[in-house]
């Protein structure tokens, strides 16, 4: 048994490392269609304006503002985590849990 554990361990290491990328990957290409899709909507309000009209009004901005604010929201779950709890936080806890319930099995 000791000696599948190790390949376990690296098994579900690479699994949690691969979900990882997954999320960053999101959170990179939410951010980029952000970027792209309001480039294009402030474009697209310049074009319409009358000559003389000034481009700060509220409605030229809401889409940036309330996008802004799930992106921002997407950042934090895939980043606070690690900030808060650092980047070791999720392997200690398993270890913690699984030794836990190792003792707890055998008392």
């Amino acid at each position: 048994m000791e000696l599948m554990e190790p390949n376990y361990f690296e098994k579900e290491r690479y699994e949690r490392a691969k979900k990882r990328v997954k999320q960053i990957t999101g959170f990179y290409t939410h951010f980029l269609v952000y970027i792209v899709i309001n480039i294009m909507i402030v474009i697209l309000n310049f074009q319409q304006l009358d000559s003389g009209e000034s481009y700060f009004k509220w409605q030229n901005f809401t889409t940036l503002f309330f996008w802004g604010i799930g992106l921002l929201a997407h950042g934090l779950s895939v980043f606070m985590p690690y900030i808060i709890l650092g980047k070791d936080w999720e392997e200690r806890k398993i270890k913690e849990l699984m030794e836990k319930e190792r003792k707890s099995k055998w008392e």
